[in-house]
C-alpha cells in the first residue's frame, strides 16, 4: 500500500480524467463549430452526450468492482478512455465526435466513482475524511487549469491537439496505476455478480429513503454550481466578454474556493462534527446566492471581478459538505460501496446532464435567470439535507455489525 499523500496524488489524478474530457475543449467550441459545420445549440450536445453516457455507465462501475476488485475495474476503464480520446482527436464530422465523446464518457467516471469506495476500503472515521478532502483538494485543481490548458494548446495547433493531450494524460494514469495502486477490495468481500443480485441490491439502495434525501442533498446543491460549469462558453464570452484564453477568471476563483473549503472539511475532521461541518456548509452555499441574486439585480451587465466572486464562497461550501454526505451513503453499505459510490454519482450525473443539455442553454444567456437558477437548484438542496436532519438529527456512525448487512437489511 503506498502512502496516504501518494494514494490522494494517484486518487486525485484518476478523478481529473473526467472533468479534464468536458472542461479542455471549452474554449476550443468556436473553432470546432466552424470546422464540424455545428450550431451552438450542437455543439452543447457534445457535453450532454458526455453526461448521459457517464452518468449511464456510472451504475456499472461500482458494482463491477464490488465483484471483480477495484484495480481491474480502473485499468480497464483507463484503456477504453484512452481509445476514445483517439476517436475523437481523428473526428471529422459532428456525429463520430458525438459517438467518441458518448465512449469517452462510458469510461471516464471510473476513477471517481471506485475511488471513492477505495479510500473507504483502506480509512474509517475522521481518517477517511481527512483523505477524501485531500483527493478533493487536489482535484479541484482540474476545472480551474483544463480550459486554461485547453485555450494555450489552441495557441499551438488546433483543436484535436486537446484530445491528444487527454490520450497522453489518461496513458500517463494508465501506467501509474498499474505500478502503484494495489487492490484495495479482497476476494473474501467480493459479490456475486449474477444480475438478481445485483438488481435486488440496487433496488434495495434506490428505494432507501435515507440514501434518497443524502443523494439528493448533494445532488442538488453542487447542481447550483454546475449551471454556471455548463455554461462557461456562453458565459464567460458573451456575458462577461472574455476570450477563449481567459477562462481563468471563472474557474480560477471557484476552484480556489473549493480548494479551501475541502483543506478546512480535511483539518475539522475529528474536530467538528459531520453533522455542524455539512450545516457550515450549506450556509456558506446560501449566503453565495444570495449575494450572486443582489450583485445581478443591482447591475444591467456582470463584469469582472464582482460577477464571479459569489462563486468562491459556494464553492468553499459544496467542498465542506461533500465529504461528509459521500462518507455518509459509504457507510450505509460497507458490502456493496462501489454500489452505493456508483448509484449516489447516478443521481448527480442524470441531473447534471439535464443542466447541461436542457437548462443551461435556456439560461446561460441572460445573467439574472442563471442566477435565480442557480439559487432555486441549491435551495432544493439544502432542503433535503434539513429534510434527513429532521430525521436524524446527527449523521449516524456505520453500525458495528455492518460489514456483514446486505442493503436489505438496511433499509
Amino acid at each position: 500500500m503506498p502512502s496516504i499523500r501518494t494514494l490522494a496524488l494517484l486518487l486525485a489524478g484518476l478523478a481529473m480524467f473526467g472533468p479534464f474530457s468536458i472542461d479542455t475543449i471549452f474554449p476550443a467550441f468556436p473553432a470546432m463549430r466552424g470546422d464540424l459545420d455545428a450550431d451552438p445549440a450542437s455543439m452543447q450536445q457534445t457535453i450532454a452526450v458526455y453526461l448521459i453516457a457517464y452518468a449511464l455507465m456510472s451504475i456499472v462501475h461500482g458494482p463491477l468492482s464490488d465483484a471483480i476488485g477495484r484495480r481491474a475495474v480502473i485499468l480497464g476503464g483507463l484503456a477504453v478512455f484512452v481509445l476514445a480520446s483517439v476517436g475523437c482527436a481523428l473526428s471529422t464530422d459532428l456525429t463520430t465526435l458525438l459517438a467518441f465523446r458518448a465512449l469517452q464518457g462510458l469510461s471516464a467516471g471510473v476513477g471517481l466513482i471506485v475511488g471513492r469506495a477505495v479510500i473507504r476500503d483502506v480509512l474509517q472515521g475522521d481518517d477517511a475524511q481527512r483523505l477524501m478532502s485531500q483527493v478533493m483538494m487536489i482535484f479541484s485543481i482540474a476545472p480551474a487549469i483544463a480550459p486554461i490548458i485547453g485555450g494555450w494548446l489552441l495557441g499551438w495547433g488546433r483543436w484535436p491537439l486537446i484530445f491528444w493531450f487527454l490520450v497522453a494524460f489518461s496513458l500517463m494514469l494508465l501506467v501509474v496505476t498499474w505500478l502503484w495502486l494495489p487492490e484495495t477490495h479482497p476476494r473474501e468481500h467480493r459479490i456475486s455478480l449474477a444480475p438478481r443480485r445485483l438488481l435486488r441490491d440496487y433496488v434495495a439502495i434506490v428505494v432507501n429513503s435515507r440514501f434518497q434525501r443524502i443523494a439528493a442533498a448533494g445532488a442538488f446543491n453542487f447542481s447550483a454550481l454546475f449551471l454556471y460549469i455548463a455554461s462557461t462558453p456562453v458565459f464567460v464570452v458573451d456575458v462577461l466578454g472574455l476570450n477563449e484564453r481567459q477562462f481563468g477568471w471563472f474557474f480560477v476563483p471557484m476552484i480556489s474556493g473549493m480548494m479551501l473549503g475541502s483543506w478546512v472539511s480535511g483539518r475539522a475532521a475529528g474536530r467538528i462534527t459531520g453533522t455542524r461541518l455539512a450545516n457550515i456548509g450549506f450556509a456558506c452555499s446560501g449566503v453565495a446566492m444570495a449575494l450572486n441574486l443582489a450583485y445581478n439585480l443591482l447591475v444591467d451587465q456582470p463584469a469582472i471581478p464582482w460577477a464571479v466572486m459569489p462563486a468562491i464562497l459556494n464553492s468553499f461550501g459544496i467542498a465542506l459538505t461533500f465529504p461528509i454526505l459521500t462518507l455518509a451513503i459509504l457507510d450505509m453499505y460497507p458490502r456493496q460501496r462501489g454500489s452505493a459510490s456508483s448509484l449516489q454519482a447516478f443521481t448527480g450525473l442524470v441531473l447534471n446532464a439535464a443542466v447541461a443539455g436542457l437548462l443551461s442553454p435556456l439560461v446561460s444567456h441572460q445573467p439574472l435567470l442563471l442566477a435565480v437558477t442557480s439559487a432555486a437548484f441549491m435551495l432544493v438542496g439544502w432542503m433535503f439535507w434539513r429534510w434527513e436532519l429532521a430525521r436524524s438529527p446527527r449523521v449516524p456512525a456505520c453500525p458495528k455489525n455492518a460489514a456483514s448487512m446486505e442493503p436489505t437489511d438496511q433499509m
